[in-house]
Order: structure tokens, then sequence, then C-alpha cells
């Protein structure tokens, strides 16, 4: 199941016995999903859902907290919307639920972001409003670079009235618009785990922690690996550059070159690949890395020297660009 689902569907089951909470969540479901329709002079609400579960909800709750019957019409799925919709709608009191949601002011006027009895309310009722505005229009991508937790929102100032909600559960989330269309947006991994434990989606919390851990150790499994790959292309270069030079400094020191010197030098073009490490081990008696290293590093040194006062090419002469950077 696809984590916005998973999240859905929990919260869709999740029992809430406060009263307050309850009409909190209905609020922000009606505000979010919803609208209020004038017909044939009389004031609809309709709220179109994805899910059956968040429909039978919001029916119930409609029903419990309010005393009023509702209707559902399942829209079957076309072109891009392929999934079935579930509108609940409220006809014979619809102006009455429009008034006791705060829906409607007193004065009758729709009132554009959430109710003033919602913003106004405690933490528990503001993840009631979170809850219930993500069961109308949320969303959750799976852990990575460009995880989200999102609300499409009906307008600004409903996108402006969440985000202080998420404020008072001191969790951060943005408002933005996106081609026309008003979001609020937690990207934070952390904010993103508190926020769906707040809601009461503790199963797909847990599923959502195990991907996004599984994604960080692949990231970093990822990361060392292609640090290890560097390291040994980086090795094998050093070790070409370094036997090119040794096959200079054996031509330009000839038989002047002293003996300890030669069989370190031998080594290196004897076992291109092998580390100082490993030439120790190989050399009669063995060396430790570091007398390797300065055996040649001194073969090198006097080569040089030599090419210098002979004016002739040194060891580095014939190495290419990408060899001398190293």
């Amino acid at each position: 199941m696809a984590l916005t689902a998973q999240v859905k569907d929990e919260l869709a089951r999740l029992q809430v016995d406060k009263t307050s909470c309850r009409k909190s969540e209905v609020a922000a479901m009606l505000r979010f999903a919803g609208g209020l329709h004038i017909i044939s002079g009389r004031v609809v609400i309709e709220a179109e859902l994805d899910t059956a579960a968040a429909a039978r909800r919001l029916r119930q709750a409609i029903a419990e907290v309010y005393g009023h019957q509702s209707e559902l019409i399942v829209v079957s799925g076309a072109g891009i919307r392929r999934g079935n919709r579930y509108v609940v709608r409220v006809v014979k009191d619809g102006e009455s639920l429009a008034r006791q949601t705060g829906l409607l002011d007193n004065r009758g006027r729709p009132v554009r972001g959430l109710p003033p009895q919602v913003v106004a309310a405690g933490i528990a009722e503001a993840e009631s409003a979170w809850r219930g505005a993500f069961l109308a229009h949320g969303s959750l991508t799976e852990p990575g670079r460009s995880s989200s937790l999102e609300v499409t929102c009906p307008g600004p100032e409903a996108a402006l009235a969440l985000v202080g909600a998420a404020r008072r559960m001191q969790i951060p989330a943005k408002a933005r618009e996106v081609r026309g269309i008003d979001r609020v947006v937690i990207r934070d991994g952390d904010a993103i785990s508190a926020m769906l434990a707040r809601l009461g989606a503790h199963e797909a919390l847990l599923i959502w922690e195990e991907r996004r851990v599984r994604r960080e150790v692949r990231g970093t499994a990822n990361r060392l690996a292609n640090f290890d790959d560097a390291n040994l292309r980086r090795s094998a270069r050093a070790a070409v550059a370094a036997g090119a030079r040794v096959e200079r400094a054996f031509e330009i020191l000839a038989a002047d070159l002293p003996e300890h010197l030669r069989q370190a030098g031998e080594l290196r073009l004897a076992h291109k690949e092998a580390s100082l490490e490993e030439l120790g081990k190989l050399a009669d008696p063995p060396l430790t890395k570091d007398a390797v290293a300065g055996r040649i590093r001194r073969l090198l040194a006097t080569a040089d020297k030599r090419a210098q006062e002979l004016g002739i090419p040194d060891t580095e002469a014939g190495l290419s660009p990408d060899l001398l950077d190293l």
C-alpha cells in the first residue's frame, strides 16, 4: 500500500472521543475537501474525498456530533483521476451545519480560513484539524531527498491557518503557491515523523521510518563505495606514475645506483599494483612501509638531481598531466 493510502486508512480508523476534537476534524475535512453551494436557494455542503473510509468517518461524525443526515455519492474515476471519488453531501440541514462547523460566520458569510473556534483552540484540536485536512487533501511521499508531507489547500487563508496549527505543535511547516494552487508542506524528516505521530498514524510512522533508515543506510553505503572506488583508482594511477618514474631513474643512474635503492626500485617495477606495505613484506629482508617509501623517494630524488646536472629530462618528464597531479 502506498504511504498516503496507508496514512489515510489508519487515520480513518482512529478512535477519537473528545467532542471538540471531532468538531475540529469535521470542520477541517469540510473546509479542505468541500465547498458551499446554493441550490434552489438552499445552502448545500459537499465534501469530495478519495477514500471510502474517510467518507464513512465524515458521515458518522456529522450524524453523531451534529445530528444531521448526509448522503454518499460515488463518482467513478475517469481520465487522470482513475480511482473512485466519494462525495458526502448535506442538503436538508446544509446551512445549519455550515454555521455549526464555522464554514459560515454569524452574518452568513463564508469563512476563508479555518473557523475561529479551531484556530483559537488547544493542541489536541490543532492535531485534529491537521488530521481532517490530511484526510481531505493530504499526501506523503517516500523518504528521500524530495520527501514531503503535503496538504493541498482551498486558499491562502486556509494554508496560513494550517501552518499556524502546525506551529502550535512546534512542527515547522511552510505555505507556498505552486502553479496557482496553495499548499502546506513539511519537508524535514524529523518533522514529518513528529506530524505522523501527532495525527495518530503510528503504524504508518513505523513504515516510513523503516524506509527512511533503509534509504539512509543505502545512501551511506553508496557514498562509501564511491569513495573506496575513487581511492582505488587514485592508488592505481599513483602506482603507474611511480613505476614510470622508477624506470626513468634506472635509465638516468644506470650503474651508479646504490644497491639498496635498486632493490626498492625493482620491487616497485615487479609489483606495480602492490601497496608499499606489501612491497615491504616482499623485500629480503622484510622492510617497513616507511622504509620502502623512503628508499623509492631517495631513488627518484637522486635520479632527478643527476638529470639536472646532465641537462636531461628528469623522472617526471614522461608522465601525462593527470599522473603529474597525484
